[in-house]
């Protein structure tokens, strides 16, 4: 038997490493960060458990990664929807709407991502978490930000405010007083991107099966930018 090419053996680890993703996002979904091992992953993956160490430092490392790419799939085929727009506040309203969609669909997850960032590595720097940020910092450029550079973070620290103020444990804010204060900041109209009980809320509602999150391919058959 010939030995593989370096283009599959590439194509094997990347479908590794995207169903230790996956597998992380599903346990901490079902049983929190801190009862979900290093093992089940594997285990879940059906991997290897010394790989999980060849392609992450540690636990937190993994998660915060696969959150991050569940973070900027959901985003990515929100303002790919269709009717597919250009207009800026649309899409804007449409990033709003998905992120804080998260924080009501999966509050476990999303609780224990940002305690983790309060952790003393903080972000971590993985093709997710820059997926994630090329995707805010162009749905911002599209709004009409004259300086994306400073308007890309503000952004992002509301978000993040919002959804930490949505999961706080017994004063939780209401998602709709949270979604208005938004939308009141970058003036967009309430009917914009996915209002609370519209038709495009109610898709976005919680599904079990995340494995398209974590497909290898992008739709149309590219391979993830970055990845």
């Amino acid at each position: 038997m010939s030995p593989r090419s370096a283009s599959v053996n590439e194509e094997l680890r990347r479908r590794s490493r995207e169903r230790l993703l996956q597998a992380a996002v599903e346990l901490v979904d079902e049983h929190g960060f801190e009862a979900t091992t290093l093992a089940d992953i594997a285990d879940r993956a059906g991997s290897a458990r010394g790989l999980v160490s060849y392609y992450f430092p540690g636990k937190r490392q993994l998660v915060q990664s696969a959150v991050h790419r569940l973070m900027h799939r959901t985003l990515e085929e929100a303002l790919e929807r269709e009717p597919r727009t250009e207009d800026g506040r649309e899409r804007l309203a449409r990033a709003v709407d998905a992120i804080l969609g998260l924080a009501r669909d999966r509050p476990v997850l999303m609780r224990q991502h940002m305690a983790g960032l309060l952790q003393a590595e903080g972000f971590v720097q993985c093709p997710e978490q820059r997926r994630l940020s090329e995707l805010l910092s162009d749905t911002v450029a599209r709004y009409g930000s004259a300086d994306v550079t400073a308007d890309y973070p503000l952004l992002r620290a509301l978000l993040m405010g919002a959804v930490f103020s949505a999961l706080v444990p017994g004063v939780p804010m209401p998602l709709p007083v949270l979604r208005a204060e938004l939308f009141k900041r970058y003036g967009l109209d309430w009917e914009l991107g996915a209002p609370p009980g519209s038709d495009a809320d109610a898709e976005g509602c919680r599904e079990h099966d995340l494995s398209r999150f974590f497909a290898t391919e992008e739709r149309g058959g590219k391979t993830a930018p970055g990845e």
